[in-house]
Protein backbone atom coordinates (compact mmCIF):
# COMPACT_ATOMS: atom_id res chain seq x y z
CA UNK A 1 0.00 0.00 0.00
CA UNK A 2 1.61 3.27 -1.06
CA UNK A 3 1.08 5.91 1.32
CA UNK A 4 2.02 10.12 1.26
CA UNK A 5 2.43 12.03 4.61
CA UNK A 6 3.28 15.68 3.46
CA UNK A 7 4.48 17.88 6.38
CA UNK A 8 5.70 21.28 6.91
CA UNK A 9 3.11 23.77 6.04
CA UNK A 10 2.15 26.38 8.40
CA UNK A 11 1.50 30.26 8.60
CA UNK A 12 4.23 32.49 6.98
CA UNK A 13 4.29 36.39 6.30
CA UNK A 14 4.32 37.57 2.82
CA UNK A 15 8.11 36.71 1.25
CA UNK A 16 8.83 34.50 3.49
CA UNK A 17 10.03 30.94 2.45
CA UNK A 18 8.62 27.47 4.03
CA UNK A 19 9.71 23.55 3.12
CA UNK A 20 7.01 21.13 2.17
CA UNK A 21 7.92 17.15 2.46
CA UNK A 22 6.49 14.03 1.29
CA UNK A 23 7.51 11.39 2.93
CA UNK A 24 6.17 7.97 0.98
CA UNK A 25 6.23 4.48 2.18
CA UNK A 26 7.90 3.07 -1.22
CA UNK A 27 10.73 3.89 -2.82
CA UNK A 28 10.04 7.18 -4.77
CA UNK A 29 12.44 6.27 -7.32
CA UNK A 30 9.37 3.52 -8.53
CA UNK A 31 6.99 6.77 -9.61
CA UNK A 32 6.80 7.64 -12.88
CA UNK A 33 6.54 11.11 -11.70
CA UNK A 34 5.93 12.68 -8.20
CA UNK A 35 4.53 16.21 -7.72
CA UNK A 36 3.12 18.97 -5.83
CA UNK A 37 -0.34 20.36 -6.26
CA UNK A 38 -2.33 23.02 -4.60
CA UNK A 39 -6.23 23.73 -4.37
CA UNK A 40 -7.51 26.93 -2.79
CA UNK A 41 -10.61 27.77 -1.68
CA UNK A 42 -13.32 27.69 -4.51
CA UNK A 43 -10.47 26.94 -7.03
CA UNK A 44 -9.32 23.82 -8.83
CA UNK A 45 -6.67 21.67 -7.73
CA UNK A 46 -3.37 23.20 -10.00
CA UNK A 47 -0.47 21.23 -10.27
CA UNK A 48 2.60 23.08 -8.95
CA UNK A 49 5.79 21.20 -9.67
CA UNK A 50 6.70 17.78 -10.85
CA UNK A 51 9.89 15.64 -10.91
CA UNK A 52 9.99 12.73 -13.37
CA UNK A 53 12.00 9.84 -12.41
CA UNK A 54 14.65 11.10 -14.63
CA UNK A 55 14.73 13.68 -13.04
CA UNK A 56 13.21 16.36 -15.21
CA UNK A 57 11.27 18.99 -13.08
CA UNK A 58 8.33 21.25 -14.34
CA UNK A 59 6.79 24.06 -12.70
CA UNK A 60 3.69 26.44 -12.75
CA UNK A 61 4.67 29.54 -14.71
CA UNK A 62 3.03 31.26 -11.08
CA UNK A 63 5.75 29.67 -8.72
CA UNK A 64 9.00 29.54 -11.52
CA UNK A 65 12.15 31.37 -9.74
CA UNK A 66 10.31 30.98 -6.56
CA UNK A 67 9.15 27.59 -5.92
CA UNK A 68 11.86 24.12 -6.20
CA UNK A 69 10.74 20.71 -6.11
CA UNK A 70 13.85 18.07 -5.18
CA UNK A 71 14.14 14.85 -3.86
CA UNK A 72 16.03 12.10 -1.51
CA UNK A 73 15.75 9.06 -3.06
CA UNK A 74 17.24 6.96 -0.03
CA UNK A 75 15.05 8.84 2.40
CA UNK A 76 11.88 8.44 0.10
CA UNK A 77 11.19 11.78 0.62
CA UNK A 78 10.05 14.86 -2.37
CA UNK A 79 10.48 18.11 -1.20
CA UNK A 80 9.32 21.97 -2.20
CA UNK A 81 11.17 24.87 -1.43
CA UNK A 82 8.74 27.85 -1.58
CA UNK A 83 10.59 31.13 -1.21
CA UNK A 84 9.07 34.41 -2.03
CA UNK A 85 5.67 33.10 -0.52
CA UNK A 86 2.66 35.73 -1.95
CA UNK A 87 -1.04 35.89 -0.79
CA UNK A 88 -2.26 33.54 -3.83
CA UNK A 89 0.24 30.97 -2.71
CA UNK A 90 -2.06 30.21 0.07
CA UNK A 91 -3.32 26.86 -0.50
CA UNK A 92 -3.63 23.24 1.01
CA UNK A 93 -0.66 21.51 -0.97
CA UNK A 94 -0.51 18.04 -2.01
CA UNK A 95 1.68 15.71 -2.95
CA UNK A 96 0.77 12.95 -5.64
CA UNK A 97 2.56 9.86 -7.06
CA UNK A 98 2.56 8.12 -10.28
CA UNK A 99 2.92 4.49 -10.15
CA UNK A 100 2.01 2.43 -13.17
CA UNK A 101 -0.97 3.46 -13.65
CA UNK A 102 -2.51 4.58 -10.22
CA UNK A 103 -2.20 7.63 -9.08
CA UNK A 104 -1.29 7.97 -5.13
CA UNK A 105 -2.03 11.21 -2.89
CA UNK A 106 -1.30 12.63 0.49
CA UNK A 107 -3.73 14.20 2.08
CA UNK A 108 -2.31 17.66 2.37
CA UNK A 109 -0.60 20.22 4.56
CA UNK A 110 -2.01 23.65 4.99
CA UNK A 111 0.39 26.86 3.73
CA UNK A 112 -1.55 30.33 4.90
CA UNK A 113 0.29 33.71 3.56
CA UNK A 114 -0.18 36.56 5.65
CA UNK A 115 0.10 39.97 4.09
Amino acid sequence: QVQLAESGGGLVQFGGSLRLSCTASVSIFNFKVAGWYRQAPGKERELVASITAGGTTEYATSVKGRFTISRNIGKNIIYLQMNNLEANDTATYYCSGVQGVVSYWGQGTQVTVSS
